[in-house]
C-alpha cells in the first residue's frame, strides 16, 4: 500500500513543481533603484514589495531557462500578476497563464515610461517552420487586414469600438537556426489618436511555443526594437524540449505553421473576437467580451492607464 501511495505521490510532486517558477536571487528596490522615492506612500510600498530578479531563472512549466543581463529584471508569477491587476488595473483573469514578466532595469512597473513583456506558454505542439521561407509578408499583412475588418464589423455589431490593423510596426523576422521569431503590429482602437503596439517574440519548441508579448504604446516602439536582440537571447529551452528534439509521428504537431502563428489563427479558438491583441490571454478576452466596457478594459491593459473616475 505504501509503495502504491509513493508512486502516486511522485507524479503529483512533479506536477506541483511544473506549476512553479524557480526563484533567482532577488534584489531589493533599493539595490536596483537606490534612494528613489514616490510621493504616494502606497506606490512606494508597492515597488518596495516586489522581488527584482536577474541572472539565471528557471521556468519549469515551459521547460525554459531565462538569463537576464543587468539591463533587465524579471518578476515572478506572483509579482507579475500583482502588476497587471493591482498596478495596471486589469481584471484578475488578465494574469492567467502568466509565468512572469520582463522589464527594463531603469524603470519600475508603475513608472509612466515602463513597458513590460508578459511570458506565457502555448502547448499546442511542435510548430513546423517548413512554410517560413516561402511566406510573402506583404500578402500575409493584406490577409490579416481583411480579417481584422471582418472582425471589427462583428465588434461594432456587438457594441464595441472598431479595431484597425494599420500595418507592421516591425516586419516578421524568423531565425531559422535558433527557431525564434519576432514581429510587431500597429493597431488602432476606435477613434483613439494614440495607436497600440503589439510586439511579439516566439521561441519554438518540441511541445509548444514560448510567448514573450510586450505591453507598450506605439511611442515606445524604438525602445522595444532596441531591446529585441537581448530578449531574443534570454530564453533557451531545456534539453529534451528543444525544437530539434521533436520526434515525428510521436510528438504532437501543431495545426498551424509560422504564417498561422503570425496571423493569429491560434486565437480563432476563442470565437468572434479571435483577432484581438495577441498578448491578451485568449480565454480572458473571450470571458470579458460578453461584458459591457470591454474596450476600456483592453485599453487599460495595453496603455497601463488606471480607470478614470
Amino acid at each position: 500500500m505504501m509503495g502504491c501511495d509513493m508512486r502516486r505521490a511522485v507524479p503529483l510532486a512533479v506536477a506541483v513543481l511544473a506549476l512553479t517558477v524557480s526563484p533567482a536571487p532577488a534584489k531589493s528596490f533599493k539595490e536596483l533603484f537606490g534612494d528613489n522615492k514616490y510621493a504616494d506612500a502606497a506606490d512606494q510600498s508597492f515597488v518596495e514589495s516586489l522581488d527584482y530578479q536577474q541572472g539565471a531563472i528557471e521556468l519549469p512549466a515551459a521547460q525554459t531557462k531565462l538569463t537576464l543581463p543587468a539591463g533587465f529584471y524579471f518578476l515572478s508569477t506572483k509579482d507579475a500578476v500583482r502588476v497587471l491587476v493591482e498596478a495596471w488595473k486589469n481584471p484578475p483573469s488578465a494574469g492567467n497563464g502568466t509565468l512572469g514578466m520582463i522589464f527594463p532595469a531603469d524603470v519600475t512597473p508603475i513608472d509612466g515610461a515602463a513597458w513590460g513583456a508578459q511570458i506565457t506558454f502555448e502547448s499546442d505542439g511542435y510548430v513546423s517552420d517548413e512554410d517560413a521561407a516561402a511566406i510573402n509578408y506583404d500578402d500575409l499583412l493584406s490577409d490579416m487586414k481583411a480579417s481584422t475588418v471582418e472582425s471589427s464589423k462583428q465588434r461594432v455589431e456587438q457594441g464595441f469600438a472598431p479595431i484597425e490593423l494599420i500595418g507592421w510596426a516591425s516586419p516578421p523576422y524568423y531565425d531559422s537556426a535558433a527557431h525564434k521569431l519576432h514581429w510587431a503590429k500597429e493597431l488602432k482602437f476606435g477613434t483613439e489618436d494614440a495607436h497600440t503596439l503589439n510586439y511579439n517574440v516566439r521561441v519554438l519548441g518540441r511541445h509548444g511555443v514560448l510567448n514573450i508579448n510586450f505591453i507598450a504604446g506605439m511611442n515606445q516602439v524604438d525602445q522595444i526594437k532596441a531591446a529585441i536582440p537581448a530578449v531574443m537571447t534570454m530564453a533557451e529551452l531545456e534539453y529534451g524540449a528543444r525544437y530539434a528534439d521533436y520526434v515525428p509521428g510521436t510528438d504532437k504537431l501543431a495545426a498551424y505553421g509560422i504564417a498561422g502563428l503570425i496571423s493569429g489563427v491560434v486565437l480563432k479558438k476563442v470565437g468572434l473576437l479571435g483577432l484581438a491583441l495577441v498578448f491578451l490571454q485568449k480565454f480572458w478576452f473571450l470571458g470579458i467580451a460578453a461584458v459591457a466596457g470591454v474596450f476600456t478594459v483592453v485599453r487599460r491593459l495595453v496603455t497601463r492607464q488606471p480607470p478614470q473616475a
